[in-house]
């Protein structure tokens, strides 16, 4: 997502395509004063909301019916938004599948590389291309819409609508993950109150409470408190709807019957003997499936040119697994023959994930990486202040173009996966620190190809639509980072080697206390997945570019069975965010006739 006086600072909004994209089919040769006219039109709009504002969407009817959905699966949510049931998927399988293509990213600045703008405008690209795609999303999380990062609806003209909708409630897919997950908590708790058959060690409760919003106050709590009626008083804490296991079980299960029986495998809890006490044994799985139904099933939208989105599930990539749901991507397979999905943050965290386990979990193979990166994310971590970066500097460039090399270096000799590097243009970049970033990115055996869909939305993309599809029609070798037969401490040792580029890991007292339990209770054989800052290779922020020299520290491991990997914490992780000292809430509001203004 772009910054600067014409551009919003978000990810989200939507754009009115026939202002521009009109002069830009039908500009022939010499007509570019005429495109350049209607370009600075549609940037007198300014904020992605008023853009998103004037767009006119299409019914989700005619989405429906250019996918080819028959009516028993379609369920509409108004006029612009419906849900798919998964029955369809179940049903279609003798289909043909086609390609699946991720996006990942560099590692990621405050500021925002635009992934998700490039996954949109791919999508569209394919599509001008006379090619059949679809885009498959995660849902945003409320915390990042009220906090600082924004939505995750696009920018410019590559985005996904209806755009506020999508960036708040959308089709309450949200809610239900948050009801189901607290209607557990209070089951634990009524457990306990009532008697505690299970024998639950009160101090040794593993299931906290969620909401999704940054909260920093609800981290760790004090509950069960004013006498007899109260409950029991215990230490507790609420997580984000999006780090809650509720929400990684909900986007790796296949069906219905799958979501069940991992619901009833999550764990609660621990006796005083240390065995563990789940959700089945509560007898909560069949309440928590019922709240989850609607939300099980993927959410349609589209894109500004029409272009069909599946946006669906929402796990943060820093504190969980960080991948749209299997089913939303399955079925993107089937209905298009191009399915352009992202994972969260940089490669090191969302991609590996979703290699290393959504992958590996649901038989899904990529065709096709593309890694965004660019020209200002690459001169911050050379170590250009902020107000600088629209300055052009070769030697700031030359100083950050590390971190972009090791992640193209991972993808090609850990997954043996050929990355396209899309460079996503912003206005301040120069000619020559663009040609640096492509020389740099074909020296590394990676080719590149300059974004401009911000700007001119699936137009802009082409050359990175064409690249992606040749990349698609080329065989790779696809690998995994580690064999799950690996005891967990050389499981972390080689993601920090391999992936971070660390010396190795150090586990405190309490990591290597759970890692013999979890060994003990069978647990050894599942994969990683590592909670860690998104803002560098390592667990310190601060480290930028490609740092060396380090090692990562394991604070805590916990299971999460249901889900079905093991959560590692490194560094000073939360599992709930707090919120910045001027929220993005300070500056939203809504006027009497219901328009939103100040969301991005």
């Amino acid at each position: 997502m772009h910054s600067g006086a014409w551009q919003t600072g978000g990810r989200g909004g939507i754009i009115n395509t026939s202002i521009f994209m009109e002069a830009h089919d039908h500009c022939g040769k010499g007509q570019n004063v005429a495109v350049e006219k209607k370009r600075k039109e549609v940037y007198a709009m300014k904020t992605d909301i008023e853009i998103a504002q004037a767009c006119e969407m299409a019914r989700i009817r005619d989405i429906v019916a250019d996918l080819g959905v028959e009516d028993e699966y379609y369920e509409p949510y108004g006029y612009y938004k419906a849900k798919i049931h998964y029955r369809f998927l179940q049903n279609k399988r003798d289909l043909p599948s086609g390609k699946l293509i991720l996006v990942t990213a560099m590692t990621p600045t405050p500021m925002g590389e635009g992934k998700t703008t490039v996954s949109i405008g791919l999508a569209d690209a394919l599509r001008r291309t006379g090619k059949k795609s679809i885009v498959a999303l995660r849902e945003p999380s409320l915390g990042p819409v009220f906090g600082v990062k924004g939505g995750a609806a696009g920018g410019g003209y590559a985005q996904v609508i209806p755009m506020e909708d999508i960036n708040l409630h959308f089709t309450g897919d949200f809610h239900g993950v948050a009801a189901a997950n607290n209607l557990l908590a209070a089951m634990v708790d009524n457990h306990i109150y009532q008697g505690n058959a299970l024998g639950l060690d009160v101090r040794q409760i593993a299931w906290r409470r969620c909401m999704d919003m940054n909260d920093r106050q609800l981290r760790n709590i004090a509950c069960g408190l004013g006498g007899l009626t109260g409950g029991i008083p215990r230490e507790d804490g609420f997580d984000i709807t999006a780090a809650s296991e509720v929400m990684a079980v909900l986007c790796l299960a296949e069906d219905l019957t799958d979501l069940k029986a991992r619901l009833s495998r999550m764990i609660v809890g621990y006796t005083r003997e240390g065995l563990p006490v789940t959700a089945g044994q509560l007898q909560a799985a069949g309440a928590m499936a019922m709240l989850l139904k609607d939300a099980l099933k993927p959410n349609l939208a589209q894109t500004l040119e029409h272009t069909p989105a599946l946006i669906h599930g929402g796990p943060f990539a820093n504190i969980a697994h960080g991948c749209n749901s299997v089913i939303a991507t399955k079925m993107a397979l089937k209905l298009a023959d191009y399915t352009v999905t992202e994972a969260g943050f940089g490669a090191d965290l969302g991609a590996e994930k979703f290699l290393d386990i959504k992958c590996r979990m649901s038989g899904l193979r990529p065709d096709a990486v593309v890694v965004v990166a660019t020209v200002r994310a690459l001169k911050h971590h050379g170590g250009l202040p902020k107000a600088d970066l629209a300055t052009e500097n070769l030697d700031a460039l030359e100083k950050g173009l590390p971190n972009l090399l090791r992640h193209i270096e991972n993808l090609r000799t850990v997954f043996h996966l050929s990355p396209l590097v899309a460079i996503n243009r912003f206005p301040g970049d120069s000619a020559k620190e663009l040609a640096l970033v492509q020389r740099r990115c074909e020296e590394a055996g990676a080719e590149a190809a300059i974004s401009n869909v911000w700007e001119q939305g699936g137009a802009g993309g082409v050359e990175m639509a064409d690249k992606v599809a040749a990349l698609c029609e080329k065989k790779n070798d696809f690998c995994f980072c580690y064999d799950l037969n690996l005891p967990l401490e050389e499981k972390l040792t080689i993601l920090a080697q391999r992936i971070y580029g660390a010396d190795g890991i150090d586990l405190s007292d309490q990591a290597k206390k759970q890692i013999a339990h979890l060994n003990a209770l069978g647990f050894q054989h599942l994969p990683i997945c590592v909670a860690k800052t998104q803002y560098s290779f390592s667990d310190d922020k601060n480290k930028l570019a490609a740092p060396q020299g380090f090692r990562i520290f394991v604070s805590q491991l916990k299971v999460a069975a249901g889900a079905g990997f093991v959560i590692a914490l490194t560094g000073d992780i939360m599992t709930m965010p707090g919120l910045p000292k001027s929220p993005a809430a300070a500056a939203i509001d809504i006027d009497a006739d219901g328009v939103v203004s100040g969301l991005f």
